[in-house]
């Protein structure tokens, strides 16, 4: 069932329909709410407080853009929230792939591993949040620039300017890495 039907039946106080969007959206929302917070609780706090505020809102929902992107710009909303009350360092360890059995054998290679991902996370943490949540949601949950548009507020050269100033920035950083 498309999710604009289910959103529908949701704002009608259809319980079981807002189930299904949960369950839909729930597992990529809380990789962006990860990555935004680097902390697994506040994350799954994030997502929680979205949602609630989503069933909330549902009646005002308009449609004007999809189901995932609205909720998108909530958990974002949410998230950016919860980083001016209490900031923390950002932690990319729930979005790295996992390691092959080869690196945990090669005890120096593991340690590299997870230099590099520290210094990742640091790089993130040192942009500012425009451009960390357009390169999280373009690099990370894969989304069109149109979307992360709708999601950010501003226009699609907005997001490919504040994706190329991240990704720059990014690149600089990890230059010792390569």
């Amino acid at each position: 069932m498309p999710d604009r039907l289910l959103a529908v039946r949701a704002a009608e106080g259809d319980e079981d329909s807002f189930a299904v969007l949960v369950q839909r959206h729930g597992r990529p929302l809380l990789a962006l709410a990860r990555c935004m917070l680097g902390n697994p609780q506040d994350a799954e706090e994030a997502v929680q407080d979205a949602f609630v505020g989503a069933w909330r809102r549902l009646p005002e929902y308009r449609y004007s853009a999809e189901f995932r992107t609205w909720m998108y710009r909530i958990t974002v909303n949410r998230c950016l929230t919860m980083r001016r009350r209490r900031p923390s360092p950002l932690s990319l360890n729930t979005v790295v792939e996992p390691a092959t059995g080869d690196a945990w054998s090669q005890p120096a290679r593991s340690a590299e591993q997870d230099a590099a991902i520290a210094a990742l996370s640091r790089a993130l943490a040192a942009l500012d949040d425009g451009q960390r949540i357009c390169w999280i949601l373009r690099e990370v949950q894969g989304l069109p620039y149109k979307d992360i548009a709708h999601v950010t507020r501003t226009s699609e050269q907005t997001v490919r300017g504040r994706l190329f100033r991240a990704r720059r920035s990014l690149q600089e950083a990890m230059g010792p890495w390569r």
